[in-house]
């Protein structure tokens, strides 16, 4: 694993221990928002060295078409999105994708999907042996043994699935919970149990659109998955959920859902985000990562805190 250093100035320390990995930023580029990691390097002012991680884009055991368009729709302070996981497969990713990124410079982490524990096992088992740093699992695709029901959205079958996973890798699994299900903090105490070292809170919420001239969903699928800053006051109340289960057992979480601003990034530093997800917010501001740690390290300073781990989880106020 590549050691990232912090520079030697006086500026607060956005370095990051999270499940046993050091990231030089609390930043993480979320799955399905960055492609496999190779289109952001060409803008001008881009740097690896904001990032603390890359999640690449939601792979499977075999090649996957994904939906028909329309599959992407800007939705007021968000977007919805129903790509169906297009991607070439785990192995052209491990032996094709993953030598052309610079892992000298930031980390780069798997998303596996699967349609059965034994698939998500797979897909593990072949990024195991890869430069992967970690593998995050989208337990958001449905079981298609079980009719279809989505494992995020059954406790014990998210459980076999990190179990499943568990047991073919030694690499950190960074579980993202879905705030679709009735009970997210009961799904994150199994999960925990089945062998999870972090958490990514939250997945996106399942909404649509309709086009009122010819009276049809304008998503192919119907339904898709709602981002960016509409989402975010449930994001916080589901990370502050999940924070309230997973901070005895010293696990971590990447809170996500609508950060645009350092504001936001903030509030989910606050409530007890270890790590901060970005995602939508990328698609129109590609250069977001270095305002938010620009917005970071001045809080930090101006309320005399020497590193973001100082931040974390320093929400009063609370029962």
């Amino acid at each position: 694993m590549p050691e990232f250093t912090h520079s030697d100035d006086n500026t607060p320390d956005l370095r990051v221990d999270f499940a046993g990995l050091s990231l030089q930023t609390p930043l993480v580029m979320l799955s399905g928002c960055v492609g496999f990691g190779e289109e952001y390097p060409r803008i001008q002012g881009f740097s690896h060295r904001d990032i603390g991680a890359v999640i690449l884009k939601g792979t499977t055991l075999e090649p996957r078409m994904g939906n028909a368009p329309h599959r992407v729709y800007e939705t007021p302070s968000g977007m919805l999105n129903a790509i169906g996981l297009q991607n070439p497969g785990a192995r052209y990713v491990v032996d094709q994708v993953l030598p052309r990124l610079p892992h000298d410079e930031t980390q780069f982490w798997a998303n596996a999907n699967g349609t059965s524990p034994e698939e998500y096992a797979e897909v593990a088992r072949i990024f195991d042996d890869s430069p992967v740093t970690a593998i995050e699992i989208n337990i958001s695709c449905p079981n298609v043994k079980e009719g279809g029901v989505h494992f995020g959205n059954d406790p014990a079958m998210a459980a076999r699935v990190v179990a499943a996973m568990r047991a073919v890798t030694n690499k950190p699994l960074i579980t993202k919970l879905s705030p679709n299900n009735a009970d997210i903090a009961e799904t994150a105490r199994c999960c925990i149990e089945a062998g999870s070292d972090a958490f990514a809170v939250i997945n996106t919420l399942v909404g649509m659109a309709v086009d009122v001239e010819r009276r049809t969903p304008v998503i192919a699928n119907i339904s898709g998955g709602l981002s960016g800053p509409a989402i975010k006051p449930v994001a916080l109340w589901k990370l502050h959920q999940v924070r309230a289960v997973t901070q005895k057992h010293g696990i971590p979480i990447v809170g996500q859902g609508g950060i645009a601003s350092a504001q936001d990034a903030l509030e989910f530093a606050i409530v007890g985000a270890d790590a901060l997800g970005v995602g939508t917010g990328l698609f129109y501001q590609p250069l977001m990562c270095g305002e938010l740690l620009t917005g970071l390290r001045e809080y930090l300073n101006n309320h005399d805190m020497e590193a973001y781990r100082d931040l974390v989880g320093t929400l009063g106020g609370a029962a």
